[in-house]
């Protein structure tokens, strides 16, 4: 282990530590009183923010690729990661799902290296690989022994460069993201109620597209739209590379410019235009029903800036309001709604804070048996009003900075989530100073900025709910419904 993460770890034991104390009881009796103030306050108080990546180093090839090298000694195995600042928010008008049937098709092969011999390399030498598309951004990575470094940046450079598609080969893999949607999505209710909702939620954005496309898109798609795609945003002005692992920033830098260095940067990548979101002036409500469904559930979501589009400390601010009032037992939602009411079987949230454009932040629950939806709707709606009238408390919030920025350390002991963190914050706006610093911008956000946010944006009369009932058989495909106010702001959704 690298001897600047040491520090870290020895950070985060004391941080669990002073969690643990910040839970003891207080002593009752006005002779302790003094005491147990005293005892509280330096139990409360958080230690020296710790740096995230603090042997991380970055530097930029003359064709504009970005490269970043996490030195991680612990083993001779190195994560090559390239990503591309591009996904299906992206995609042209029509052609939804082209970033992920791309992502499929840049295993269809080159001149040097036709259709399987990439996938056939990396499996022969004992390696792993993979990718995947997001609304931002789209990855390709390898997790081999480190010697074969060499061959994987010959590879991806080779397949940045000089993609070949031909029909005989594109239109079959088609069929694969088709039955991919089938299985992942049209199959799953949970699924399709999640499409539905982003489509509600999002008037403008083009996240309200899904990933993978809408079937109908999909399925005109070609290898020449492909192309085109690819000749557009697949240039190394427009990636990332991502090297952790067992090297050093000197040789990475001499192997990225032997192989990555010989690609030329085509032309400036593609603009990201993007449509403002609107404001929302209206709650809104999402059903489905589906005989499929076992286990009712409840979504509610608002959008929120994300990362690069919040105000200074907003983000961070919004990121600990998810964490304090829906991640994990000790959350809000969970201790009232699961522990203490026995209304729920299940209750969370999240915040999906790395996006280039504004995103959301949503929670959910799932009720025990006897409990209606609404009922469960109600009780989730008391949870947010406590927090927008009153706030979170310094000793919460604190639990929730220490858990966030603990997991972030913990991120650290796996090399390929390190990497990921990185590359998912390079290609959404962010810097790798503003990945290393984040810690302590968590730690500097106070209960006011947390209620500041809260009132800002978990309003109920511009919340997006979901609902997800069972129906009874009816041999009929599914459907979902979204439907507005008969009134204005404030009136409720009316299912």
């Amino acid at each position: 282990m690298p001897d600047t993460v040491r520090p870290l770890r020895a950070r985060l034991a004391a941080a669990l530590l002073t969690a643990a104390l910040a839970g003891l009881p207080i002593p009752a009796g006005a002779d302790t009183a003094l005491q147990g103030s005293a005892t509280a306050t330096a139990a409360n108080a958080l230690p020296p923010a710790p740096e995230i990546g603090g042997n991380v180093t970055s530097f930029t090839l003359a064709n504009g690729l970005q490269v970043v090298v996490v030195p991680d000694a612990r083993a001779p195995v190195v994560t090559h990661m390239v990503w591309y600042k591009v996904g299906s928010a992206d995609e042209p008008k029509g052609k939804s799902g082209i970033a992920h049937y791309l992502e499929h098709l840049m295993f269809k092969g080159t001149r040097d290296n036709p259709a399987g011999a990439f996938s056939k390399k990396v499996s022969e030498i004992g390696g792993q690989e993979n990718a995947f598309t997001s609304n931002d951004y789209t990855g390709y990575f390898q997790r081999v022994a480190k010697e074969h470094l060499p061959l994987m940046m010959r590879l991806e450079a080779d397949r940045m460069a000089n993609l070949q598609l031909v029909e005989a080969t594109a239109k079959p893999e088609l069929q694969v993201v088709l039955e991919e949607r089938s299985q992942r999505t049209d199959n799953d209710p949970s699924a399709q109620l999640g499409e539905a909702m982003e489509a509600t939620l999002y008037q403008a954005s083009p996240y309200r597209i899904p990933v993978i496309g809408w079937r109908h898109e999909i399925e005109q798609l070609t290898y020449k739209d492909a192309m085109a795609f690819y000749d557009l945003w697949y240039t190394p002005n427009n990636a990332v590379l991502i090297v952790a692992g067992d090297v050093d920033p000197a040789s990475v830098r001499k192997l990225a410019e032997e192989t990555y260095g010989k690609v030329a940067r085509r032309a400036e990548p593609g603009v990201r235009i993007r449509p403002t979101e609107p404001e929302a002036l209206a709650s809104r409500t999402v059903t489905l029903a589906d005989e499929r469904v076992n286990q009712p559930s409840l979504r509610m979501a608002w959008v929120v800036p994300s990362y690069r589009t919040a105000a200074k400390g907003e983000a961070e601010a919004i990121d600990l309001l998810a964490e304090v009032v829906g991640s994990g037992p000790t959350s809000r939602l969970y201790r009232e709604l699961v522990i203490e009411k026995g209304l729920a079987a299940s209750a969370g949230g999240y915040y999906q804070s790395t996006a280039w454009d504004d995103t959301k932040i949503m929670f959910y629950a799932t009720p025990r048996d006897g409990v209606t939806l609404d009922q469960l709707k109600a009780a989730v709606d008391e949870v947010l009003a406590a927090v927008v009238r009153d706030g979170v408390n310094e000793a919460e919030l604190n639990r929730a900075k220490r858990k966030i920025v603990a997991n972030a350390i913990h991120a650290q002991d796996s090399q390929a989530s390190l990497a990921r963190i990185f590359g998912t914050a390079l290609t959404t706006g962010s810097t790798v100073e503003d990945v290393r610093t984040w810690p302590a911008k968590v730690y500097a956000v106070t209960p006011d900025d947390v209620k500041k946010v809260a009132t800002t944006y978990l309003r109920k009369d511009i919340a997006t709910t979901a609902f997800l009932v069972s129906a009874p058989p009816t041999g009929k495909k599914p459907t979902a419904r979204a439907q507005w106010p008969v009134a204005g702001p404030g009136s409720g959704a009316i299912r």
